[in-house]
């Protein structure tokens, strides 16, 4: 079986000691992915741009792990404020609706005070690969 770790280049990555992903095996475990646009390196006020931004950052995280949104089977919301659920629901929705991974939202405080939602995936990829175990 073989371990891969997969990075976007973002300094947190590099100055907090974490990937982006990990993959173990047919496993994908996506970290916790916040707002953040890394291209620009800008977080937007709204909560439903930064959930999509999130969820941009988490597909590309998938494809580069050789999965999708479909092989999602766990993800994890954290949002700082209870108003917002109905928005990143209506966001996440859109992508997980058909999918219906296992779910949990959690509304908690998150390390900067700009970031209002962090989303966290785990994926099983369909297809065995070679070194997958």
């Amino acid at each position: 079986m073989t371990r891969r770790l997969i990075s976007t280049g973002s300094p947190f990555e590099a100055k907090a000691g974490y990937s982006r992903a990990v993959v173990d095996g047919r496993w994908v475990f996506v970290s916790g992915t916040t707002g953040y646009d890394y291209a620009k390196m800008e977080m937007p006020e709204d909560v439903a741009d930064q959930a999509r931004n999130a969820l941009s950052t988490i597909e590309s995280a998938l494809h580069d792990a050789e999965s999708e949104f479909a092989d999602v089977v766990r993800v994890h919301y954290y949002i700082t404020d209870p108003e917002y659920a109905d928005t990143v629901f209506e966001v996440v929705g859109a992508v997980f609706g058909e999918i219906r991974p296992a779910a949990t939202m959690i509304v908690c405080d998150l390390i900067r005070p700009e970031m209002k939602v962090e989303i966290e995936v785990t994926a099983r990829r369909k297809e065995s690969r070679p070194g997958d175990g």
